[in-house]
């Protein structure tokens, strides 16, 4: 609500419309004076069934307890034991999730390796290359293989930790992205082979990928041109996830990352944000199905982003049979990203610290996503990387804390039976029961 609202006098006649809200008559208004979408960045911004909607059943009586921070609660994942000679090993279930230096600036992407590399974790590279600076700066790096290619280079490959081929993100699966002109800097057109300051769209599919075998080719490629030393991640917007889970796998995934539609973008249509994939808890059983019907389940894990803010949500992902989540906007927001000490800026971009979501415009004034050298130096990549690091850390103590009140050693441990959904539509999705009864949506009980 505006200040201009809250300052009008209340009138009791008045109805507003249920469907023609204010921010859609607002947005038709828009649409008709321009003659174009709206484009943004973040994600959904819709309420949709998300973790909130799940509870942690700890222990009393019938289960019992581990001891505080006396008795351990594993948080070590490896990934890529299928295939690979040199799987990942990460201390915390929490990675980075791929951004791009293009959308972002190189002090973020710097930013993100440190933090990320003081908790033993992993980072990813994103659209349109790797660069020095997060390389030599993150101890374990995921170089993402787009459908754009724009800055691949065989011999960053072979410098990776792990290899995803990318195939759908959960805020626009079956699109592609977008980088406007703004923020194609001389470097970023330099690493993309584009037009200096030319909007660039990236393709929404790979050029020479039409369906599953090829993707096996694809695979069996790139594990070639990296002896067979790292693992192969595919990722997949959440969309019919259990049949693509199934195809991935059987592609020759090492790792399946799924994105829900709660996860964020640099830019895209925000028809496609708000209406396209669905929810992250909904994905989640689906994939761990497919998995468990292959024989699969822990052996191609399984790495989950969209909408992950804190450690209940991590715990949660993991109960329902992720084996890591993946931060994307959260990261950004620990980097600095909103922040109240650039309100009054944020004001003058017609915005507000906490709603800034113009990241395709280039103007953020924490220096994070933006290519404007005057702006990007406000980041400082050292500092930025604390914080980062730190929230990190808060996340992996919340997940441990929920996974101890359940008698869990591990993270892991964690299963769908300590949980219970506050709705029938969480139920429903989640495949776990309304809390107070043994009823699961679909499957019995009472």
């Amino acid at each position: 609500m505006t200040d201009e609202t809250q300052t009008q006098p209340y009138n009791p006649a008045l109805r507003e419309s249920a469907t023609f809200g204010r921010d859609v008559i607002h947005e038709i208004q828009r649409a008709a004076e321009t003659g174009i979408y709206d484009i943004r960045g973040w994600g959904a911004k819709r309420k949709v069934p998300h973790f909130d909607d799940l509870l942690f059943l700890g222990a009393s009586m019938s289960r019992y307890p581990l001891e505080g921070y006396r008795e351990k609660c594993e948080t070590e994942v490896v990934l890529g034991t299928r295939h690979a000679r040199k799987p990942v090993v990460i201390s915390t279930p929490v990675t980075i999730a791929g951004m791009s230096f293009g959308a972002l600036s190189a002090q973020a992407k710097e930013a993100l390796g440190r933090g990320a590399s003081e908790i033993g974790t992993s980072t990813t590279t994103g659209d349109g290359g790797m660069t020095p600076e997060e390389r030599g700066q993150s101890s374990r790096l995921v170089y993402q293989y787009l459908p754009s290619r724009y800055g691949m280079n065989p011999d960053d490959l072979r410098k990776a930790d792990a290899i995803e081929v990318v195939l759908g993100q959960g805020a626009k699966p079956g699109g592609g992205g977008m980088l406007l002109g703004q923020k194609i800097s001389e470097r970023v057109a330099g690493m993309r082979t584009l037009p200096q300051g030319i909007d660039q769209r990236s393709a929404c599919r790979h050029p020479d990928w039409t369906g599953p075998d090829d993707l096996t080719i694809k695979i069996a490629e790139l594990r070639e041109i990296t002896d067979w030393q790292v693992p192969i991640y595919v990722k997949i917007g959440a969309t019919r996830t259990y049949y693509d889970v199934k195809l991935a796998v059987k592609a020759g995934a090492d790792v399946i990352v799924l994105d829900g539609m709660q996860g964020g973008t640099a830019a895209t249509q925000d028809v496609f944000i708000e209406h396209v994939g669905i929810p992250t808890m909904a994905a989640i059983p689906q994939a761990t199905q497919a998995l468990q019907e292959m024989g699969l389940h822990r052996e191609v894990q399984l790495i989950v982003s969209g909408g992950i803010r804190n450690g209940a949500d991590v715990a949660k992902a993991i109960a329902l049979g992720a084996d890591a989540v993946a931060i994307g906007t959260a990261a950004l927001i620990a980097l600095g990203d909103n922040h109240p000490r650039y309100a009054d800026e944020y004001q003058k971009l017609g915005s507000a610290a906490g709603f800034y979501d113009d990241f395709q415009d280039g103007k953020c004034p924490a220096g994070i996503s933006t290519q404007d050298p005057e702006l990007s130096q406000r980041l400082d990549p050292v500092a930025a990387g604390k914080r980062l690091a730190n929230y990190l850390r808060v996340l992996t103590l919340e997940a441990q804390t929920l996974a101890r009140a359940c008698g869990k050693s591990h993270l892991h441990h964690l299963e769908p039976e300590d949980l219970v959904a506050l709705n029938v539509e969480a139920a429903a999705m989640a495949r776990v029961p309304l809390a107070g009864t043994n009823w699961v949506p679909g499957q019995g009980g009472y």
